[in-house]
């Protein structure tokens, strides 16, 4: 499995040479090509990816607004669909929460995450041949996170921020972002090896990547997790 990041940028006011575009993934795999995500950034540009399939988190605009007049199918779930539903998408696909499903030789299964309180979110976990990665970019935390990243070989997650945590709560609802260094626990205690983090916040994004980077180090050697923040036109290949 080829990943490309296409995009590592957050809702950020600004970018960077490192982080232009919305967050957005390029799986590829014996020829077909999966796009997570398709933030506003990429409206009327899908052709320069040339996705066979494109599969969204959430309804956020970072996520999912650039998906109008896509050419191939859009998969997203039925939550999702609803808040999309004045976008132009001619082939609209559902997707059942932990229902796994399969895409030009990858195997996808979406699992409920906690991030917005108006616009579900699901991180995708998404496996070809042996090898499995966890895609969620926009997050608090994963429901049933044991069985999402049990045996995944990369975690790709929120990089909103390194240490300051975002979550907020109205009523018995949490909602927004958090941290790399919680994030990285949750990838030790279920054994995945190696993190990277895109959906990059404000620190990263206006100049303080160094800083973040060097946080992050740390906190991954206390864990013994390798982990990396992405920037657009990374590339990881994964055997």
């Amino acid at each position: 499995m080829k990943l490309t990041f296409i995009g590592t940028r957050g809702e950020v006011k600004g970018a960077s040479e490192r982080h232009r575009m919305h967050s957005s993934l390029l799986a590829s795999f014996r020829g077909f090509r999966l796009m997570i995500d398709c933030g506003y950034d990429w409206l009327g540009r899908i052709g320069e990816v040339d996705p066979r399939a494109i599969i969204i988190t959430h309804a956020h605009p970072d996520h999912s607004w650039g998906i109008d007049g896509a050419p191939c199918p859009v998969y997203a779930t039925a939550e999702t669909w609803q808040l999309l539903v004045k976008h132009p998408v001619v082939r609209r696909r559902r997707v059942a929460v932990r229902q796994p499903f399969e895409l030009g030789g990858f195997s996808i299964e979406a699992f409920p995450v906690e991030h917005s309180i108006r616009a579900p979110a699901v991180g995708y976990r998404v496996t070809a041949g042996r090898v499995s990665i966890f895609y969620a970019p926009d997050l608090v935390y994963i429901h049933d996170r044991a069985a999402a990243l049990s045996g995944a070989r990369v975690y790709i997650g929120d990089g909103a921020t390194a240490a300051r945590s975002m979550v907020r709560r109205r009523g018995d609802r949490l909602f927004g972002h958090t941290p790399m260094r919680t994030q990285l626990t949750w990838c030790q205690k279920e054994g995945v090896p190696r993190a990277i983090f895109t959906h990059c916040g404000s620190q990263i994004v206006l100049g303080e990547e160094a800083a973040a980077g060097a946080q992050l180090a740390g906190f991954a050697a206390e864990r013994g997790v390798a982990a990396e923040i992405a920037h657009d036109g990374l590339t990881v290949i994964l055997r």
